[in-house]
């Protein structure tokens, strides 16, 4: 992935065998291309990771599908180069605009969800009472992009497997009931 920087409506046209003023019509700025694609790449991101979650019960299963359903989406390279958001995430988090809050937006929907589905484990009794939710899924996200991060720069997978075991472990350390959970993964 080349990133949203260097992105042009030129490129595009040249890709889609359009020319530059219709995609130019289509889109109105280099920006409003970004923030499109950034929207497209939710939708793609959603389909992936969060969809087959949703269809669980709220609980540590859930929790669980949406951490398997991330890895599956990172290791399968739905988009090349990895996670489509830590890419570009990294790519954006030092500069400011439209693009830069978009992307924000969406790093904290995403963390936002994830601690909305372990809160509700927590209240199906399912992970313990005195669980720190918060600092529970920072260490999930940091399990999962380090195994993106690594699975990128080295063209290596078995990050994925030892991220998996790692996300499991630390759930193990707050479920209430182990069987809940597989016993690998």
């Amino acid at each position: 992935m080349d990133g949203l920087a260097v992105l042009s409506m030129g490129q595009l046209a040249n890709e889609l065998n359009l020319s530059k003023s219709g995609v130019f019509a289509l889109f109105g700025s280099k920006e409003d291309l970004q923030l499109a694609t950034i929207r497209t790449a939710i939708t793609v991101y959603l389909e992936h990771v969060v969809q087959p979650a949703r269809d669980l019960p709220a609980g540590l299963g859930r929790l669980w599908r949406l951490c398997t359903g991330w890895l599956t989406y990172s290791k399968d390279r739905v988009f090349p180069g990895g996670c489509f958001f830590y890419s570009v995430s990294a790519e954006y988090a030092a500069r400011e605009g439209r693009v830069h809050d978009t992307l924000a937006a969406a790093r904290v929907n995403w963390f936002s969800y994830l601690e909305q589905t372990a809160r509700e484990a927590q209240r199906a009794g399912e992970l313990a009472p005195d669980a720190d939710i918060p600092q529970l899924v920072f260490e999930i996200v940091a399990f999962l992009e380090m195994a993106n991060a690594e699975s990128v720069l080295h063209n290596e997978f078995t990050c994925y497997d030892k991220a998996a075991r790692a996300i499991l472990n630390r759930l193990r350390s707050e479920t209430t009931d182990p069987s809940l959970l597989p016993a690998a993964p």
